[in-house]
This record gives structure tokens, sequence and C-alpha cells, in this order.
């Protein structure tokens, strides 16, 4: 049953799913105000940008393996999840404001107002955004 838990998600008595206590959280990013938070918000703590194409099979895979593979406590770090296909205009101020390429998907990490780290399509797992840290 072990291997069906993982790949579920484990239960509890009553038959609920248990959410691990560094299970990810998506926070939901779609204002280019929001942006600015998250950029101000990068100097205390680091966070992360996920940018997800949901017309896009490469990026549901990408967004599947970081929700499986996540195990980073909420305190060390804060994940943002942006649609970029309904909110365009933030992606496009990302790649503006903090001087990267537009990739979809991809994955940006923040520290004091600069993106120190980004990868995308198959690059994107836990274990190196952990290492970018």
């Amino acid at each position: 049953m072990k291997f069906f838990d993982k790949l579920l998600g484990s239960k509890d008595n009553e038959g609920n799913n248990k959410q691990s206590a560094n299970a990810l959280q998506w926070q939901t990013l779609s204002t280019e105000a929001e942006l600015a938070a998250i950029i101000e918000r990068s100097a205390t703590v680091p966070c992360a940008i996920f940018k997800h194409s949901t017309r896009c099979s490469i990026s549901s895979m990408a967004k599947g393996r970081l929700e499986r593979q996540w195990d980073v406590p909420q305190n060390e770090l804060e994940i943002y999840y942006l649609d970029l296909i309904r909110y365009r205009n933030v992606s496009n101020r990302i790649a503006e404001q903090l001087a990267v390429e537009h990739q979809s998907p991809q994955i940006l990490l923040l520290k004091n107002g600069k993106c120190v780290y980004n990868t995308s399509h198959s690059g994107i797992n836990v274990a190196d955004l952990k290492a970018a840290l």
C-alpha cells in the first residue's frame, strides 16, 4: 500500500487525504501589484514563481512533478503560481522586470528582489530549486 499512498497521497483514519507539513501550497499570482509585492517580499524570504501554461502538456507534467516532489518547509520558500495564459501581462512584466527570457513552463527563484535561478521544461525539479536556495 505504501506505493499507492505515495502515488495517490496517504489517508487519515477517516479516509481523508492527508497533507504533509511540507506539502506544496500554491499562492496565486495574477496582478502586476502582486508581482511587485512578491519581489519586495523576496528580501525577507526566498520566493519562487512557477509560470504555467494551462494549454501545454509539458507544463502540466512539470507542475505535477513539482507537486509530487515538494518537500520544502513553507518558512524556507514561498511558491507562487502564475497562469500565464490568463495573465500574460504579468508574465511579460516578469520577463521585463527580472531580466529573464520568457519560457513556459518556467520556475524562477527570487532573493533580495532579484532572480537568482531560473529553469524551464524538464529542468524544473525540487532538488535543483533547493540547491539554489
